[in-house]
């Protein structure tokens, strides 16, 4: 991991990043299930999802999500901290032998109305598959310490 500092003025509207790729294996998705415990079929069930459109086993959203956000974290910012995500979306099926990596954008920068020492910074986050299809796409808010307080 590399820490880097960035206020809020250093972001530039339309900058991009792209993780490495991340193969989605049997392991990956048993243990997202015990984790969570979401061992609905059509992510467990061999059988059952031959029936499905695709005819094989769907991650968990929450997997894809989970393992697509935890890519980008490869920068640390000591003055830029996660406020949540909003509009998340399963866009595309991922599959057990799927390679997904994220892109990153920052897509806007605007003031905080609670907090004037600070802005807010969107990261567009969109998990793409091997075919640069995007699966999940999720806007990554930050707030960030303005240099001039």
């Amino acid at each position: 991991m590399i820490e880097q500092t960035l206020y809020f003025e250093d972001y530039e509207l339309g900058h991009q990043r792209l993780t490495t790729g991340r193969t989605m294996t049997e392991t990956d998705f048993v243990v997202h299930a015990g984790h969570t415990g979401d061992f609905f079929p059509h992510h467990m069930d061999s059988e059952f999802a031959r029936t499905l459109p695709g005819g094989q086993r769907i991650a968990h959203g929450t997997m894809i999500f989970s393992i697509g956000i935890g890519m980008t974290a490869s920068l640390i910012n000591p003055v830029a901290f996660s406020y949540g995500y909003d509009r998340l979306r399963f866009v595309r099926p991922v599959h057990i032998g799927d390679t997904i990596r994220t892109r990153v954008t920052i897509s806007a920068r605007e003031d905080d109305p609670k907090r004037a020492d600070r802005g807010r910074v969107i990261e567009r986050c969109e998990v793409l598959n091997q075919r640069d299809e995007v699966v999940l796409a999720a806007d990554h808010i930050l707030l960030v310490e303005r240099k001039q307080k």
